[in-house]
């Protein structure tokens, strides 16, 4: 088996970057919230190869002396090593950017050894960093990058390399229809919609939003004829893109929350056991909230149900239907971010049936 490789930045990505960009003394040496427990994780329960990468703008020079930055560069390697943090190599960059150097990132002259070796797997190898330089220089050695900053942390990131990053992309089109959906579960509610139903669009948002789930969805049906091909295709290709995204389901919580929204209460339960069924227990009195057909409703979710395989038992209760049909879209999102929840320290299939 080809061996993977974590090419790891140090300040920014290790230990917090101060001001001037220098960890020269002990009063500036701090690790980043959670990098010793996740590199610890990774060391236990990977394969991966840490190398780490750094430029250290004229080290050696009068501006900064060898002699201020091996000490608390040290300590580190000696703090992660009591914790089974070993490095198979270092690389550092004394030079300045003005310089432009091929060693340094996101140049790959430090690395070519890597590069060039039949026996590393740099399609799967990543490089961690903080920058847009660390991201650069993944795509200049042809791996991936997890880039430390909005939604990514070291939690996330060795929730990632142990158990991969939960994204699913589906395709569904027919003489009605032609949808596009890709789903990142373990992303940071980031959403572009456009289904052609503005309302409908609303509501997806909210699965998105509320559900910390990144959702890209385009649909170009036939709304000259009406709502309905839309609105259920979209279910469908959205349920099965849950059920990809969630692969064997192992370390999930799976099941899932109700949620008051002014005058209705909203509530909605759902299990990711495999075994699609709905519950229904939700009226309208208008024909339509916006341009949607309120009986499509309950059209949607069965669908999505069935296109998830999933159990989901829906209630809301209130006078103002749009508040209802939103509170439920609320609840579910909750429901789904309380239910894909996934726990790597107890990375076990939550049932006793052997499968979901």
């Amino acid at each position: 088996m080809k061996q993977r490789i974590l090419f790891i930045d140090r300040d920014g990505t290790i230990l917090r970057e101060p001001e001037d960009e220098q960890i020269d003394s002990y009063d500036k040496f701090e690790f980043l919230p959670g990098v010793i427990t996740a590199l610890s994780f990774l060391a236990r329960h990977t394969d991966y190869k840490l190398v780490l990468v750094s430029n250290q703008d004229g080290l050696g020079t009068d501006s900064y002396p060898e002699a201020d930055f091996w000490p608390t560069h040290n300590l580190m390697l000696d703090i992660l090593r009591g914790e089974g943090i070993v490095f198979y190599a270092q690389h550092i960059d004394r030079s300045f950017p003005h310089e432009n150097l091929p060693t340094r990132k996101p140049g790959t002259a430090m690395l070519t050894s890597y590069m060039n070796n039949p026996e590393v797997d740099m399609e799967h190898s990543y490089v961690i960093g903080d920058r847009q330089t660390d991201a650069q220089l993944a795509e200049n050695l042809g791996c991936r990058s997890l880039i430390i900053g909005e939604g990514m942390d070291w939690k996330r990131i060795s929730e990632i390399l142990f158990a991969g990053d939960r994204k699913a992309s589906v395709s569904r089109k027919t003489h009605e229809t032609d949808i596009q959906v890709t789903i990142g579960l373990d992303g940071s509610g980031k959403s572009n919609i456009n289904t052609g139903l503005g309302f409908f669009d609303h509501m997806l948002e909210q699965i998105s939003r509320h559900g910390n789930i990144d959702l890209d969805i385009t649909c170009r049906g036939d709304l000259h004829v009406d709502e309905h091909h839309t609105i259920e295709d979209t279910a469908l290709a959205l349920g099965e893109c849950f059920a990809l995204a969630l692969g064997d389901k192992r370390g999930i919580e799976r099941y899932g929350y109700s949620l008051p929204m002014d005058d209705c209460l909203c509530q909605v339960s759902l299990d990711f056991g495999g075994r699609p069924w709905l519950v229904w227990d939700a009226e309208f009195k208008r024909e339509k909230v916006g341009e949607m057909p309120t009986e499509m409703f309950l059209h949607f979710f069965k669908s999505l149900s069935d296109g998830a395989r999933m159990n989901l038992n829906i209630k809301a209760e209130g006078t103002n239907e749009h508040h209802k049909i939103e509170g439920i879209f609320k609840a579910f999102a909750r429901a789904v971010k309380m239910a894909v929840k996934r726990d790597i320290e107890h990375f076990e299939l939550p049932s006793s049936k052997g499968m979901l």
